[in-house]
């Protein structure tokens, strides 16, 4: 199985590859036993994410929350939300990812400025949950359905097809009101910021070995106002939050490479191989060796 790894900007923003230059639409099924650790990293993006789980389960975090996904339900993530999906209990998920920017709604700015522009920037509108079981979440369910039959099928000009059914979602949604076009703004918009600025402090710099007070002041706040954030956004503390993506960053170093186990967790930024290991033992279930194994049978 082929890994799927998400390249990352310094802010940790996800650099998103479209299929199409020129074209920022992303469609792909994948399954979550091919990311490192059945988790992808923690990262926000410019463009809106549709998530339809197709068999299995998945965990979803949003800002802090977290979100339980089953069979057939769907999920979409606002822009410029911090999120990322993981596993449930270590099972696999097989699932549709969309990822489209708000300019394929720009041919016509009035448009844009009406109906998309106050919804990306209404701080309030984190996520919309559809459940499978509930006649809404059929329905969302179908709209995904098309646009992955779409990309399957990959027939000329597909992606127009794909576009209009986007629009036709999008429309919906307003119709229904489930996308709130408000002036809203937030005192927890800063302490997103500064969050944002303190997990990309980590990714930059979690080889070495950084302290709490390290972290705090990337952010430019106390070290108790760090964890308080760590904690509402996280569900965290920071320096558990850093040995997380270290773990993260070694699996996909004992998949992907032939660098001794004893490098990795020095690459890591781990200082002592036994503290290494049992970590790695604690999130995953094995040694780092027995996942390598694993991983290249």
């Amino acid at each position: 199985m082929e890994t799927v790894a998400i390249e990352l900007m310094q802010d940790f923003s996800e650099i998103v590859h479209y299929e199409h230059t020129g074209i920022p639409l992303y469609i792909r099924t994948a399954d979550l036993a091919a990311y490192p650790g059945m988790s992808a990293p923690c990262h926000w993006h410019d463009d809106i994410e549709w998530i339809y789980i197709i068999s299995g389960k998945m965990c979803y975090y949003i800002n802090g929350k977290r979100i339980l996904l089953n069979e057939n339900d769907s999920l979409m993530v606002n822009a410029r939300q911090m999120h990322y999906g993981y596993s449930y209990k270590k099972q696999d998920c097989h699932f549709l990812c969309i990822l489209f920017h708000p300019s394929l709604f720009g041919n016509n700015k009035t448009l844009l400025q009406k109906y998309v522009t106050p919804v990306i920037e209404n701080a309030d509108c984190e996520y919309l949950y559809f459940h499978s079981k509930q006649t809404r979440g059929q329905e969302i369910a179908e709209y995904l359905e098309q646009i992955r039959c779409l990309k399957a099928g990959a027939a000329n000009a597909y992606e127009m097809q794909a576009i209009a059914v986007m629009f036709q979602l999008w429309s919906s949604l307003l119709q229904c009101r489930e996308l709130a076009i408000l002036d809203s703004k937030s005192d927890s918009n800063s302490d997103l910021e500064i969050q944002k600025n303190m997990v990309s402090f980590i990714y930059q710099h979690y080889a070495e070995q950084i302290s709490l007070n390290e972290i705090a002041a990337s952010g430019n706040v106390s070290r108790s106002k760090c964890c308080l954030i760590f904690k509402h956004y996280m569900q965290q503390s920071p320096v558990d939050f850093l040995n997380t993506f270290r773990l993260k960053t070694s699996c996909s170093l004992l998949r992907n490479t032939e660098k001794s186990i004893t490098d990795i967790a020095f690459n890591c930024g781990f200082n002592h191989l036994s503290y290494f290991s049992k970590l790695f033992i604690k999130n995953f279930g094995c040694t780092p060796r027995e996942y390598r194994n694993q991983k290249s049978m």
